[in-house]
Parts: C-alpha cells; sequence; structure tokens
C-alpha cells in the first residue's frame, strides 16, 4: 500500500452489503489531513487512506468494516451518530466535530473530523470524512479520570454486552441485588440514566480496547 505526497491514495474494502467502494478525490490535500470513506447506512468504513488507518493503530485492510463512530472518542457519541444522520438525511451539507482516538500505543490523541456527503441519483453514496490530528497533544475533551474496581470493570464489560442482571449475576457469582447495586451504583457514577447510556459514556471515555469483543476495559481504568 502507498501513502500519499502529492496525490491521495484511497484503499477500498470488499465489496459488501450496502455501498461497495466510492470513488477518492483526487485532488491533493494539506498535509496531516486523512482522508476515509464511510457508508451512509451503518458509518461503517469502505475506503481509508493509509495514513487514516494507521491513526488508529490500524492497517487499512482492518480499519475497513469497523464502524467509524465506534473508533471515536467523542465527548456524545449519540450526539455524533445523529449529526451523520442529520447529513444522510439532508438536514445538513457537512460538519466538523473535535473528537479523539487512541493510536497504536493505546494513547489518546485529539483531531478534527470533517464529514461531507457524497451525492448520488438514487440517495446518499456515503461520506467523504477528513481527519486532521492536532500537531501538540491536548487532554482528550474535559473528561474526569475514571478508574474502577476490578470488578466494576467486569460489570461494565458484561453490561455492554447487553447480559441481564441474571447473567451477571452468574457470571460473577453475585446475588441479583448486589448486581443491582453495583450497576445503580455505577450508573450515578456515570451519571447515565440506563444501561445503554452507561456503556455510550463507557465508550466516549475510550475504556474498551478498541477491536476487541466480548468489550474488555483497558487496564489503566482499572484501579
Amino acid at each position: 500500500m502507498t501513502t500519499r505526497n502529492n496525490s491521495s491514495s484511497v484503499h477500498a474494502a470488499s465489496p459488501s452489503n450496502g455501498p461497495a467502494s466510492v470513488c477518492a478525490p483526487r485532488a491533493p490535500q494539506a498535509a496531516g489531513i486523512y482522508t476515509a470513506h464511510v457508508s451512509a447506512y451503518d458509518t461503517t468504513v469502505i475506503a481509508a487512506e493509509t495514513l487514516f488507518a494507521g491513526a488508529f493503530g490500524l492497517t487499512v485492510g482492518e480499519i475497513c468494516g469497523r464502524n467509524l463512530c465506534d473508533l471515536l472518542l467523542s465527548r456524545s457519541p449519540v450526539g455524533l451518530l445523529q449529526r451523520f444522520t442529520d447529513l444522510c438525511e439532508g438536514r445538513t451539507n457537512g460538519f466538523t466535530e473535535k473528537v479523539a482516538g487512541r493510536n497504536s500505543t493505546g494513547r489518546p490523541f485529539c483531531a478534527s473530523l470533517v464529514a461531507k456527503i457524497l451525492a448520488d441519483p438514487a440517495g446518499p453514496a456515503g461520506f467523504t470524512t477528513l481527519l486532521s490530528p492536532a500537531e501538540r497533544p491536548e487532554p482528550v475533551g474535559e473528561r474526569e479520570e475514571v478508574k474502577l474496581s476490578e470488578l466494576d470493570a467486569r460489570l461494565v464489560e458484561r453490561v455492554a454486552t447487553g447480559a441481564s442482571t441474571r447473567q451477571l449475576a452468574n457470571s460473577l457469582y453475585m446475588s441479583r441485588q448486589g448486581v443491582e447495586y453495583r450497576v445503580g451504583r455505577l450508573l450515578r457514577e456515570f451519571d447515565a440514566p440506563n444501561r445503554p447510556a452507561l456503556v455510550a459514556r463507557a465508550h466516549s471515555l475510550g475504556m474498551f480496547a478498541p477491536g476487541q469483543w466480548p468489550p474488555r476495559v483497558l487496564p489503566h481504568f482499572i484501579a
């Protein structure tokens, strides 16, 4: 695979459900701006520059097929997805969002994400996304440092898989009342109204190891 010096080089994934590929723009872009094309249906990366994938510590083959919103550490994952929805449905022509991600060492980086629609006569063909990493490291959002106990980390991981209270109790050798108590405490700590919001908040804080299922909380979030 080639990286770009004076011309664009965007690599596409193999055809799958939804848009198979979108032609890459050929006009040169400023240094430090990396391009990817994203499905209009589910924000899955369908083509990417080597440098775009490399910003997340991935190869082009690894990043294609991944959900862009899962890779980005946004203050509001639901809000970011809504901005893509607004773009797809024609309520806006594009947007710019401050986001963050994790590089190959697991360290966070800050960036600006610019998204624009790729028009097609039959409807939106996808999105062009431009990622511009910040030149200087800076804090990732206005986040407080969160530390979980080993047990709470295991709870959050299993809640992220959709496990019920009974399943949580069985897998962690706890009573149902104990599970409800600890989950309730986590909801208050994360200022989340319910379990899906708890998982979204954990994603926005970058607590889960990228590309891993079932989800695993990264070690530095465990006290």
